[in-house]
């Protein structure tokens, strides 16, 4: 198993940042890749940025894309989500996600363990 704290979020007026982590433990050695999820109110849970822990490829969602970035620290094993200029359509929980095996996707369905969750707050 793998367990997944996430920690960072909080209130910031629009064309702020943000940064975001996500601490893994357990049976890290396991999961081939991470991601970010966010859910607004009233939404479905939506991919933002994903990185493949051994090659450090990342892919973003369009919304997202030059504005937010992801990393990752292995011997740490912590991942981050660099959020600058952000906006109220940012505002959601925010997700960690790890993946055991695989290609890297997009969605939620690919992914097999969670945290649970960090509340990020864009002010107008």
């Amino acid at each position: 198993q793998v367990q997944l704290v996430e920690s960072g979020g909080g209130l910031v007026q629009t064309g702020g940042s943000l940064r975001l982590s996500c601490a893994a433990s357990g049976r890290t050695f396991m999961t081939s890749h991470m991601a970010w999820f966010r859910q607004a109110p009233g939404k479905e849970r939506e991919f933002v940025a994903a990185i493949l822990r051994n090659s450090g490829f990342t892919k973003y969602a369009d919304s997202v894309k030059g504005r937010f970035a992801i990393s990752t620290d292995n011997s740490k094993n912590t991942i981050n989500l660099q959020m600058n200029s952000l906006k109220p359509e940012d505002t959601a929980v925010y997700y960690c996600a790890a993946a055991r095996q695989g290609p890297l996707r997009v969605g939620s369905a690919s992914y097999d363990y969670w945290g649970q969750g960090t509340q990020v707050t864009v002010s107008s």
